[in-house]
């Protein structure tokens, strides 16, 4: 018999989430692999906490295994976010059934496909080391070409990949074959009325509602691996008053030139998006930016998935993202995900704070026990909700490790602080490995050459009250950018310029000066769009060196955009 060679925990993981002596799943045994037979694929849909497709690839004897929330990709180029979770045996995949509830991986699972697949131009184990598969399935209901990439995970997060169609699109589904069992003719709500199938784990699993004897305090019983139970949540939210559900002005976050330590410090990555409550209530879901701008018809994902979290109300602090294929957070991704025209970008919601749940006001908790229940309640497979995980050691090798992965920084926050308010007292800080921050949009100068519409904006911030000219900048546009911005830039046309420091002598070491001459080639526009600029260094005329303009922040207002010191 071969031995899997490729993955050190094997089986391990496996058997680990499983007591033998209770459950009839299959026992994790290597199969044999001679290589002499074509290589099975094996998709079992799986409606558990989430419905989702599980999808799982023949190698050295086991099943390769990855949890797809959105489904198989149907249309070519589109990417589904695959999440690498434990070998199976290859036995499992003639599993289809029951999970009961209080088990790992409650619900009905079915053989939605299966059939042989080859890796194209490159040996199996190979390629996903490699992190690149591009495979030609042929199965019961999907035949064609799939790849995988692996993106680079953040710190503390499990591996992903994304799963895309490669080829032509694929042959739609019928409603009827899309919810049918290739081994057995049925569909999901048939496999879970019949029963038949049934295991029990020693490990609990999320449950999918809470229980009708919920606890008098109003904290149901939140589901996660990590076991809590609803006299542990009580015990957690021990003398936490009631609370109203709705918009909390967020905690703010001190800039600082060094990380602080010490063991009453943890950390967490800095992300680059959309500062978000999401306000779960009984009658629906409110996305609101940290000025209470109204944030949920632009990400319908995001409000749906928070629908489905398994508590009645609660109030979540955290920041909605577009991913890059290296798993980074990208501002300007997610400045094109509502764009015609172009392509959506994989968003997510990073949730790192709990303010109230089911009508308990937790804020006055340390931030230690906020973070224990927001975790509790967030499953990892229920995309695209992720928790935001807490790091502790050294943060300057954090920091190295950051800067490595062309990532921004990190946020310190101390492990007893209370929820803040709307403040920044010191409790939480932020450090970046790069120099990025808000101005407001005061103007632009004209096309040159072959360049549409505009050639740089020219951006400033506030200073006791007064607009304050600070940089042109010039880069990060595309064509649907630079019409996009110079339609809204004409609805705000005016004829005297807004900055209270132009023109200027000189253009300066830069280039970035303002000059009465080059005033007379600009377009005014009233201080109200505020746009994120990426730049290597203040200079001494009090400019940007190499700004690159990342997006348009409908999230803050521009009065409130002053210039960053660190302190």
């Amino acid at each position: 018999m071969k031995k899997n060679v490729f993955d050190d925990t094997g089986l391990k993981t496996y058997r680990a989430k499983r007591n033998f002596h209770e459950t009839k799943e299959p026992k994790p045994r290597v199969a044999n692999s001679s290589g002499k037979k074509p290589l099975m694929f094996v998709i079992q849909k799986h409606d558990a906490t989430r419905l989702h497709y599980d999808f799982r690839l023949e190698m050295e004897g086991v099943l390769k295994s990855w949890a797809v929330p959105k489904g198989i990709p149907m249309r070519r180029g589109e990417k589904h976010l695959a999440v690498h979770v434990e070998d199976h045996p290859m036995d499992y995949a003639n599993f289809e059934g029951t999970i009961p509830e209080g088990n790992y991986g409650a619900g009905t699972v079915m053989v939605w496909d299966t059939g042989t697949y080859e890796v194209m131009g490159a040996n199996p184990i190979a390629a996903l080391k490699q992190g690149k598969l591009h495979v030609q399935m042929s199965g019961k209901k999907l035949k064609g070409e799939w790849a995988m990439i692996r993106i680079r995970p953040r710190l503390g997060e499990k591996e992903s990949w994304l799963l895309f169609k490669a080829d032509k699109d694929a042959k739609p589904l019928s409603v009827k074959k899309e919810d049918e069992s290739v081994l057995t003719g049925r569909s999901l709500k048939k496999i879970a009325s019949d029963n038949d199938a049934q295991w029990g784990s020693s490990r609990k699993a999320a449950q999918k509602k809470f229980p009708s004897s919920a606890p008098t305090n109003k904290v149901g019983t939140p589901t996660k691996e990590s076991g809590y139970s609803a006299k542990a949540i009580r015990e957690k939210t021990k003398g936490a008053p009631s609370g109203k559900i709705g918009f909390v002005s967020p905690m703010k976050c001190r800039l600082v030139e060094t990380p602080p330590r010490g063991d009453e410090w943890i950390y967490e990555i800095k992300f680059d998006g959309f500062r978000t409550l999401a306000i779960k209530r009984r009658k629906g879901v409110e996305l609101l930016s940290r000025s209470e701008k109204q944030l949920t018809p632009r990400f319908p994902e995001i409000s749906e998935a928070i629908e489905k979290l398994p508590c009645r109300e609660g109030v979540f602090d955290g920041e909605i993202v577009a991913l890059d294929e290296k798993g980074r957070s990208s501002f300007q991704l997610l400045q094109m995900a509502n764009m015609a025209g172009q392509p959506r970008a994989l968003l997510c919601f990073y949730a790192f704070d709990l303010l109230n749940l089911n009508g308990i006001d937790l804020t006055g908790l340390p931030l230690s026990k906020r973070k224990e229940i927001l975790q509790s309640i967030i499953d990892p497979s229920h995309e695209p909700i992720r928790f935001s995980a807490s790091i502790r050691g050294d943060p300057e090798k954090l920091l190295a490790e950051i800067r490595k992965r062309g990532m921004e920084g990190i946020i310190a926050k101390k492990v007893d602080s209370k929820y803040e308010k709307g403040l920044r007292t010191g409790s939480w800080a932020k450090i970046k490995v790069v120099n990025e921050q808000e101005f407001v949009v005061g103007g632009y100068t004209l096309p040159k050459g072959s360049r549409d519409h505009f050639g740089a904006i020219l951006v400033g911030y506030f200073e006791n009250g007064k607009f304050v000219f600070a940089s042109k900048v010039g880069s990060g546009f595309n064509q649907a950018l630079l019409s996009s911005l110079h339609q809204q830039f004409e609805k705000l046309k005016q004829e005297k310029c807004p900055f209270v420091n132009l023109p200027e002598k000189r253009v300066g070491r830069y280039g970035q000066g303002v000059t009465a001459a080059e005033m007379k080639r600009c377009s005014w526009v009233e201080p109200k769009l505020v746009a994120q600029i990426r730049f290597t260094e203040w200079t001494r005329e009090g400019h940007l060196r190499h700004p690159v303009f990342t997006g348009l922040r409908g999230d803050k207002k521009a009065s409130e955009v002053v210039k960053e010191k660190r302190e």
